[in-house]
């Protein structure tokens, strides 16, 4: 991950957006005196956080990570999301009363 100083990023800092925005690679800026911070796709970063949230809970993790070793494997079907999202709706516990 490249790293430029504050001052260069202030410089740069269309030339920087468009860096991160087509190359998909941060951009750590350092800033004397106080804490670096990063410049990534906004949406490598909600990708993160989200992962961040479903391995999280030790249980979820292992279940996560259990499914993808079985898709490597080649287990599992492949399927559309729509065709999951009807088997979730189905499996759904209804509410009314």
């Amino acid at each position: 991950m490249q790293a430029v100083s504050y001052t260069k990023a202030r410089e740069k800092f269309a030339g920087l957006l468009d860096q991160v925005s087509s190359t998909r690679e941060g951009v750590i800026i350092h800033r004397r005196g106080h804490e670096d911070v990063a410049l990534v796709p906004a949406d490598e970063l909600s990708g993160l956080i989200e992962t961040a949230h479903l391995l999280r809970s030790p249980e979820n993790a292992r279940r996560l990570l259990e499914a993808l070793l079985r898709s490597y494997r080649g287990g599992g079907e492949k399927m559309e999301f729509d065709d999951i999202a009807k088997i979730a709706s189905s499996n759904s516990v209804s509410t009314d009363r």
